[in-house]
């Protein structure tokens, strides 16, 4: 054999004696040489690829360290969306979410396979051919930040899987987090280097993850726990979510080992009960604990809603509550002009982290809780996030204090409205422009540069630069920005417009619904209902908004001004479907399509979907496995459409009256 094969053999050789020992120490916990022995191989790595650069590839053990800084992290969009999960705070919320699947799946024993909530990031991993190509925040669920560099410094992550059953392409989904021990000891160092210290272990990961510099990020305690795979090609996809879990164990990645599978709802409750009460002797900080449908089948009747998956949810442990006293209670001005209470608070660390102030909401909650300026409060994180107040301790209250009254307006209140709405606008889920943020704005409608969102279209490099601290490059990079904001997508636009009521799920149904924002502005409120997740208040408030001609010139205005968007025919208007007010009711399993896709077809052609059969129920739709959805059905003489019956009625409606014929 030639020298240089000869070399070659042993540069793999390294590589993955190295690999190995990484996932003994980062993965396993479980170390089976000296570091000085990890050590040696590693400088022979190094000293080999000295020699012949030419072995050296992108999954080497020597190159989880990149060499510069980057400028910024790019957007990467996900092939799946990065669902978040719904929360529940006690049991009796869980209770409900367990009753409400356990019929949609008509069975009472539901088997979920549970796990720790871990206090870290989302993160999905991306293989091509088993090598580590890409790593992306969650983001917004649709679209994330490129942190590869970041994460190919993590030990725990594997650059390349080895395993001969590895997938042609492999999405894995976990979390990256730092441990207690971890923790600890870089706040030590932090200490020892008179550098600000961290507040808890997710703002440490959380800004060690998002270091432009590489190397910075390789010396921080980050790992990571393995939760799903997303994207996968070239192997069957596992059954359930702990075969999928098997699956990761066996390719190389790291998963909780206080994983389990639970039947019944004593079970999921004897599962939280025993990790309370171990969870203060976790090595690792959680805030409440997962729990998913085990059947992928299932999961896929459950479906989805809005961004959150029905198959699964967070049970959040009880959050942490201490004592502060109200300083103030100030007044903000939302984008739609609503007036927000906010009480500025005697900083207290509570649940993680410092909190100085939070949102008392509206007049009704002050009332209600009677909070008034110089009161001892008990404030807590509602599920570990929203800092909250929950109760006024009135042993401690101040003589002569007053029930506080919220003013009618405040000054400066259409002004503050404008650079709220604008500041909306501008937001990284509607135009994203990047540089326009609230102090530019204020500048901006306080000089009346600026009024409503198509005058930023209308800005010039002079009306910015007689702005205070605007130099020349800084006018240019945010007429660039502005630029750049023109290609949009309808989505978008509809989520910037500011629409009571309209987050940017609503604005997405919406636009995937109509297509165009002609239809959306003439639909009525009826048509609006259709919309999957808009009921009549959110129809209403759209209805409501584009009634104003204001409103619609504004966005003919934006159209003029060169901000364009894709649109599309759109579904149609339920009162033109072939089954308009028709009710229908989807059960079972449908092999061809998801209980979505069949539920937004069915709305499509006009029909109303209901989640349970009644005398009104115009037809049932029954998958395999139907339960006692089909036998009510039955009972009431309600007509039942098989899978086949379904297929028929998408490609033809005409043919309803047939398929529900007795005779059919």
């Amino acid at each position: 054999m030639a020298e240089t094969d000869l070399q070659h053999a042993r540069w793999d050789e390294l590589c993955r004696q190295i690999e190995q020992y990484n996932h003994q120490y980062y993965v396993l916990d479980d170390p089976t040489v000296p570091d000085a022995d990890y050590d040696e191989c590693m400088r022979e790595l190094e000293a080999l690829e000295y020699a012949r650069p030419e072995f050296r590839s992108s999954d080497s053990p020597t190159q989880r360290v990149a060499g510069e800084p980057s400028p910024h992290f790019a957007t990467v969009e996900h092939a799946l969306p990065m669902l978040s999960l719904g929360n529940v705070l006690d049991a009796d919320a869980f209770d409900e979410f367990y009753q409400r699947t356990s019929e949609s799946l008509e069975t009472d024993e539901l088997e979920f396979a549970v796990e720790p909530k871990l206090d870290g990031l989302a993160i999905s991993l991306l293989y091509e051919n088993g090598q580590l190509v890409r790593a992306a925040t969650r983001g917004d669920g649709s679209r994330g930040e490129d942190v590869s560099a970041n994460v190919r410094t993590i030990r725990a992550i594997p650059l390349r899987l080895r395993h001969p059953d590895t997938p042609r392409l492999l999405e894995v989904r976990g979390e990256i987090y730092m441990d207690k021990r971890g923790f600890a000891e870089l706040n030590a160092g932090q200490l020892e280097r008179e550098q600000k210290t961290f507040a808890n272990p997710r703002n440490a990961a959380a800004g060690s993850l998002r270091q432009l510099d590489s190397r910075i990020t390789a010396t921080r305690p980050l790992t990571i726990c393995c939760y799903a795979i997303g994207n996968l090609e070239g192997a069957p996809r596992p059954p359930t979510q702990v075969a999928a879990l098997a699956l990761l164990r066996e390719l190389g990645f790291r998963i909780s080992t206080d994983t389990e599978v639970v039947k019944g709802l004593a079970g999921c409750h004897e599962y939280y009960r025993q990790l309370a009460a171990r969870r203060a002797d976790l090595s690792y900080e959680i805030d409440g604990i997962v729990y998913k449908i085990n059947a992928l089948a299932q999961q896929e009747i459950l479906g989805q809603v809005s961004r959150a998956p029905r198959w699964a949810v967070a049970y959040k442990f009880p959050p942490d509550e201490r004592m502060t006293q109200v300083l103030a209670i100030d007044v903000q001005v939302g984008r739609t002009g609503a007036l927000t209470p906010v009480a500025r608070l005697e900083p207290i660390f509570v649940g993680g982290v410092t909190v100085a102030n939070t949102t008392l909401h509206n007049a009704d909650e002050i009332q209600r809780k009677d909070i008034r300026v110089g009161d001892t409060v008990v404030v807590r994180r509602a599920g570990d996030v929203i800092p909250e107040i929950v109760r006024v301790v009135l042993e401690r209250r101040p003589a002569h204090t007053t029930p506080y009254e919220l003013p009618a307006t405040v000054p400066d209140q259409e002004q503050a409205q404008r650079v709220r709405a604008l500041a909306h606008f501008t937001s990284r889920l509607a135009l994203d422009i990047d540089g326009v943020g609230e102090k530019l704005i204020q500048q901006l409608v306080a000089t009346q540069r600026v009024s409503t969102p198509d005058d930023l279209y209308r800005l010039e490099a002079e009306s910015l630069l007689s702005l205070d601290r605007m130099a020349e490059k800084s006018a240019a990079n945010v007429l660039e920005a502005i630029a750049n904001s023109r290609q949009t997508t309808l989505a978008r636009v509809l989520y910037g417009l500011g629409i009571r009521e309209v987050g940017s799920a609503t604005a997405a149904n919406l636009a995937d619904h109509f297509g165009q924002v002609a239809r959306i502005a003439d639909a009525s409120v009826e048509a609006l209902e259709s919309v999957a997740d808009i009921g009549p208040v959110v129809a209403a408030s759209i209805a409501e908004w584009f009634s104003d001609p204001a409103n619609r010139q504004l966005v003919s205005n934006l159209r003029d001004l060169g901000v364009a968007w894709t649109e599309h025919e759109g579904a149609k208007d339920p009162g033109d479907g072939a089954l308009n007010g028709m009710v229908c009711v989807l059960t079972g399993a449908l092999e061809s399509l998801s209980r979505d896709a069949a539920k937004a077809a069915l709305v499509g052609l006009g029909a109303k979907v209901s989640g349970s059969v009644s005398k009104k129920t115009n037809f049932l739709v029954a998958g395999s496995a139907a339960g006692s959805k089909l036998a009510k059905a039955a009972q009431l003489g309600v007509p039942v459409l098989d899978e086949s019956a379904l297929q028929k009625l998408l490609q033809n409606p005409a043919l309803i009256e047939e398929l529900l014929s007795p005779n059919s």
